[in-house]
């Protein structure tokens, strides 16, 4: 899950950063990453056995395809609700384009970023579970076998594993983004 978003994270935010001022770009980008984000994850990890074969690649790289989506989003959003003052602010004070991305946009943008990359990191907890079923290992292996064994104990102690990593994740991402709030 940490290599697929550290996979995803980066070209989706500059991604973000290129769509928040080209508004067709913002369509086809979102537009393109929503679909991919549609694919039912059984069907995505089969898609990607072919080339990748079975393991823990295709795992990381579906995980990775289902991150771009919500940080895509909201680094597009993000840059979006910087306040106008701002930005004329930093060109007032002679800023170049770049520098005003930097040091003004960027850093009031990334709680909103940060939020996206929660989201992510949340489906990506959940997601992974069915990475199991391609070899990829993890807290799937016990889901299934549970099932497969007819032991509901398993089933529901593995489940509440995934549940409580899925809800660890989220809490600890949003101190990060409510600290970031705070700094704003």
């Amino acid at each position: 899950m940490v290599l697929a978003l550290l996979i995803a994270v980066p070209p989706a935010v500059a991604l973000g950063v290129a769509a928040a001022r080209r508004p067709r770009l913002a369509a086809v980008a979102v537009g393109t990453a929503g679909v991919i984000f549609t694919i039912p994850s059984l069907a995505l990890f089969a898609l990607l056995v072919g080339p990748l074969g079975l393991g823990t690649a295709p795992a990381v790289a579906a995980l990775a395809l289902y991150s771009v989506l919500p940080v895509l989003r909201n680094t597009v959003v993000g840059l979006h609700e910087v306040p106008p003052d701002a930005v004329e602010a930093a060109r007032g004070m002679g800023m170049t384009e770049a520098q005003s991305l930097w040091r003004v946009r960027l850093p009031l943008a990334l709680p909103v970023v940060v939020g996206g990359v929660r989201v992510a990191a949340v489906t990506a907890v959940g997601v992974a579970t069915v990475a199991a079923l391609v070899a990829a290992g993890g807290l799937g292996d016990s889901v299934f076998a549970g099932l497969r064994a007819g032991d509901s104990t398993e089933v529901l102690a593995a489940t509440a594993v995934i549940a409580a990593l899925a809800l660890t994740v989220d809490g600890t991402l949003a101190l990060v983004e409510r600290w970031l709030r705070r700094g704003r």
